[in-house]
């Protein structure tokens, strides 16, 4: 009896589970949900669901719309892709795998139930793909003469169809100039300065050498990744001389530095002429090139211990296969305070708190000094005041006399006390 009831029990649980089973279809089978759309990008796996109430003895396959080719019936894998595998749970969830998803896996996928009529559903794969460049329809690097035209070509494929920007890799705008309804293109353009610029082809007329460098083209439809080219436009021109001064003077036993600025494309040879001889790095000269961007340089001539035979005129050259171009630099010698007269006033010098005193100043204290001194002999006498008086400097810290001031000082000492003694000696008398 217990177990007459065990065995109905069992019954009706498999009655309410596998009706059609055991029943012959009470059921019809259905679609519990409709089968997603999936959007997978190029590579990457993509998987379809199929969800079926009451599928009983009935069998569930795939079929692939738009070319009809089957792809599996129930847990069988019917076609020779072995990309596309099958799998389920219970008899509720049916699965389509489609692994590396290639651009030819594009299409509608039918989840079918072998009825009379038979029950389908659709779900739709599309296959998106990064952008990538074309290569033969895609500007590689070029070389144009300053105030020429260039034209730059930019195509990429992808899935959706990818847009094309450019922008200068240096971060600078890009300059579009457009010649004005009717006019040729040698007369005057509408210019505009753009930080990107929107198309598949860049124009750049007029092309000056501050336009010189890397532009990018980038590609971007919203599947990553995006792309960039780098495309580098080089403008040849001869090269040209800058010099700041061109007349330079300086005291002897200093250093001098001597400047040009070269412009040049492609890169010039630059170099330092005195009286026809190239002048190269020594204990007396030092010669550098200083690269300020990509077409300009800086020539430094450092002259150390300025002598005589080192005045005169300095030609900086420079020389690329555009040709070539020199400039001259005159160097003259202008005079400075001398050893003689450093030595023959005294002076002190202070390096925070330094007063400088010019001859008007030194020809008062001169003149307190003459004016004792003639007094002593018996009478008054100013000194010329057209003589040249050097400048001497006095601060705080330190005096430094030379030695012939102080032979003055003791033999000016001497005939004070000598008049001094004669001058005691005749009052006595009186």
């Amino acid at each position: 009896m217990v177990n007459r009831q065990k065995a109905l029990l069992m019954t009706l649980i498999a009655l309410l589970i596998y009706p059609n089973d055991i029943f012959g279809g009470a059921f019809p089978p259905e679609f519990a949900d409709t089968i997603q759309n999936v959007t997978v990008s190029l590579g990457r796996d993509a998987t379809f669901t199929c969800l079926v109430n009451h599928l009983g003895g009935y069998r569930v396959g795939w079929l692939k719309v738009d070319t009809k080719a089957i792809q599996a019936i129930h847990d069988h894998v019917i076609t020779h892709n072995n990309r596309v595998s099958v799998s389920h749970r219970d008899h509720t969830t049916w699965n389509l795998h489609i692994k590396n998803v290639q651009e030819q896996d594009e299409g509608r996928y039918m989840c079918q139930i072998n009825t009379d009529p038979m029950k389908s559903q659709t779900g739709m794969l599309s296959v998106v793909v990064p952008p990538d460049f074309i290569p033969e329809e895609t500007s590689s690097d070029v070389m144009v003469r300053e105030g020429g035209q260039v034209k730059l070509m930019c195509r990429a494929r992808g899935v959706p169809p990818p847009s094309i920007s450019w922008r200068r890799e240096d971060g600078k705008n890009i300059i579009i100039r457009k010649p004005f309804a009717g006019n040729a293109l040698n007369q005057k353009s509408h210019v505009t300065s753009v930080n990107e610029y929107h198309g598949e082809e860049l124009r750049l007329m007029k092309i000056s050498r501050n336009e010189m460098g890397v532009y990018l083209c980038i590609a971007i439809n919203g599947v990553p990744p995006a792309v960039s080219k780098r495309i580098s436009i080089n403008v040849h021109f001869s090269p040209v001389i800058h010099v700041p001064n061109q007349l330079v003077g300086a005291p002897l036993d200093t250093d001098v530095v001597l400047e040009c600025f070269v412009e040049a494309s492609p890169k010039s040879i630059n170099y330092w002429v005195k009286d026809n001889a190239m002048i190269i790095s020594s204990q007396q000269h030092d010669v550098q090139t200083i690269e300020k961007s990509r077409f300009e340089v800086r020539m430094v001539l450092t002259i150390r211990n300025l002598q005589k035979d080192n005045v005169g005129t300095y030609k900086c050259v420079a020389k690329n296969s555009l040709g070539d171009v020199e400039s001259s630099i005159r160097l003259y010698e202008i005079s400075g305070p001398t050893k003689a007269q450093t030595a023959a006033r005294p002076s002190v010098y202070d390096e925070e708190d330094e007063t400088v005193y010019g001859s008007a100043e030194i020809e008062k204290i001169e003149n307190k000094l003459l004016f004792v001194d003639n007094m002593i002999n018996g009478y008054v006498e100013y000194p010329s005041v057209a003589t040249s008086m050097p400048t001497v400097r006095i601060g705080k810290k330190r005096q430094t006399i030379g030695a012939n001031s102080n032979a003055d000082h003791r033999r000016r000492g001497s005939d004070l006390l000598i008049v001094l003694m004669l001058i005691i000696g005749h009052q006595k008398c009186q």
